[in-house]
């Protein structure tokens, strides 16, 4: 059974709605082709998504029987976090009532594994 390294970064401040099709496009891919996909990719999530995946690469350099150029990312993620309501800000709404200006988090979550001949 081949290694697994995981990295993560909870508290993204992006919605997971606009950060999961980025994330769709790095899903099974190996690593050196998710990273230049990335690098061109305009959507404000592709930073956040590859520096997740270097910190991925960088777990898997601490183990010297890894070949770096072997792992493809087996499984990404972006869940849902909590909700910021800093300051207790306040939207208008419909028949003069106010509600929060509610601001989403994600979670985004990287698996990388070894992937060569057994």
């Amino acid at each position: 059974m081949s290694k697994t390294f995981v990295a993560s970064h909870s508290g993204a401040r992006i919605s997971p709605t606009k950060a999961r099709p980025v994330i769709d496009l790095v899903r099974g891919r190996p690593v050196q082709e998710a990273l230049s996909l990335l690098e061109y990719e305009p959507r404000r999530a592709a930073p956040m998504i590859r520096k997740v995946i270097r910190s991925a690469m960088a777990n898997a350099s601490n183990d010297l029987d890894v070949n770096l150029g072997d792992l493809v990312v087996v499984d990404a993620r972006i869940d849902g976090g909590g909700l910021l309501q800093g300051r207790r800000r306040w939207r208008p709404r419909a028949r003069g009532q106010a509600m929060p200006i509610r601001k989403q988090v994600s979670h985004i979550k990287v698996t990388l594994a070894e992937v060569g001949e057994e």
